[in-house]
């Protein structure tokens, strides 16, 4: 069995540029890539927090400290500079491998500089 998990997410992400006429993907800070494990040219999905809406795209690296995120190609329509959105990968994974899973999430602030990273999502109290 084989079960599709998340791999890692970079969680609430500001956009700084949106370039319609470029080739296509999105452009990631090198540091970012690095500490959730997103690897260039890897599929990636984007959730638009600030629109709702959700695409698929693959990951490319932007200069490290720069902070970078860019919405490039068809995808610009989706996302405008400023707008929060979450990227995340997904892994296959089989049965031992699920075992020892753990994601890598990481948390930026409105820089999107790293404030912190962890390997669960806290559990939130339902009102």
């Amino acid at each position: 069995m084989q079960c599709s998990m998340l791999k890692c997410k970079l969680h609430r992400v500001t956009v700084t540029h949106s370039e319609l006429e470029y080739e296509g993907s999105c452009a990631i800070d090198m540091d970012l890539m690095d500490a959730a494990g997103i690897l260039e040219y890897e599929q990636i999905e984007i959730y638009n927090i600030t629109n709702g809406k959700r695409f698929s795209t693959y990951a490319i690296k932007a200069e490290a400290g720069s902070n970078i995120i860019s919405i490039n190609g068809a995808a610009a329509h989706k996302a405008n500079p400023d707008d929060l959105i979450i990227i995340a990968a997904y892994a296959s994974l089989n049965e031992q491998e699920l075992k020892t899973y753990k994601p890598k999430l990481v948390y930026v602030d409105a820089q999107n500089n790293i404030t912190h990273t962890n390997t669960q999502i806290p559990v939130q109290a339902v009102s």
